[in-house]
């Protein structure tokens, strides 16, 4: 019995979903690398870094084979590199678009409503609510240690 192509992808995104192993598939984008060059570059426990081999190995992601004492990885394909760089470009779109939202917000600035064809002065309305500027995640006004009321 095979599995559906949808269950497929998602099992080969969840692969992809651990940052180790992201920067492994990273490293070999430039060719195969021995364990040793990838273990000083993740700085990761040799172990940690074994496991997560593992996982890419068994999704058949990147392949090895040994060159004298050297266990070399490689990707298995360029696609893989493909993927990676598909991935970039919406990070790329999706923050850039974010940032935009989040400077409107911020600003108050008026945006063309495509629905009506005017300028919307007012905030949209949200899940719990209007939106308002200021609302979203608090960060700090300096860049040094979080401090705690009453301290």
């Amino acid at each position: 019995m095979s599995v559906p192509l949808y269950q497929a992808k998602a099992e080969l995104f969840r692969t992809l979903g651990h940052p180790v192993r992201i920067r492994v598939l990273e490293l070999l984008q430039d060719g195969p690398k021995p364990v040793r060059d990838l273990l000083a570059v993740i700085e990761v426990e040799p172990s940690n870094l074994s496991q997560q081999l593992a996982v890419l190995r068994r999704a058949g992601m990147v392949t090895s084979y040994r060159d004298g004492p050297l266990v070399m990885y490689s990707l298995s394909t360029p696609d893989v590199a493909d993927l990676l760089a598909a991935g970039r470009r919406i990070l790329g779109t999706v923050l850039t678009d974010r940032d935009a939202l989040l400077d409107e917000l911020r600003t108050g600035t008026a945006t063309a409503d495509p629905v009506a064809g005017s300028t919307a002065a007012t905030p949209a309305a949200g899940p719990s609510g209007p939106v308002v500027a200021g609302d979203g995640p608090r960060t700090p006004a300096t860049n040094g240690p979080p401090t705690r009321p009453g301290r």
